[in-house]
């Protein structure tokens, strides 16, 4: 069953780049952007990463804490995180569960290949762990700031 907006966000704790450990409900009070990619070092990921870097501050601001969620290795997102200078958590997702639970997960083709990998998707969660927003199917050019209207 898809999430739609209002729903209660998949709870969740993962590890981040530099092993500490981040639980959804213990964010409970501050807004939190989770950007789903598919992986560290590509272009578009990279864009994107970069894109919430630069207006990070703008986040902050808004007492909204940000996380980059893929299912690369804790080493891979703490290579990209130093290279890109990104100043939040990049959450291991190694099995993907929390890929799952939140639906990101679907049928992708390259260079004729079809195989499961993340689709570019961000969500919105409020102060009481309730998802206000859902972008799917992500394109990068203006994602950020379309974000950012929404918190």
């Amino acid at each position: 069953m898809a999430l739609t907006l209002g729903d209660k966000a998949p709870d969740f704790t993962l590890p981040t780049e530099e092993g500490k450990t981040v639980t959804l409900h213990d964010l409970r009070g501050k807004k939190v952007v989770l950007f789903f990619y598919p992986k560290d070092n590509t272009p578009g990921c990279t864009k994107e990463a970069c894109s919430f870097r630069d207006q990070y501050a703008e986040f902050t601001d808004k007492n909204t804490l940000l996380f980059g969620i893929s299912r690369d290795s804790a080493k891979s997102h703490l290579k990209f995180k130093e290279k890109h200078s990104l100043p939040f958590p990049l959450l291991v997702d190694a099995e993907g569960d929390v890929c799952e639970a939140y639906g990101v997960i679907d049928k992708k083709t390259l260079f004729g290949n079809t195989f499961l990998g993340i689709t570019r998707s961000t969500f919105l969660i409020d102060e009481q762990g309730l998802i206000k927003a859902i972008w799917r199917k992500v394109k990068v050019a203006n994602h950020v700031e379309q974000v950012l209207n929404e918190v």
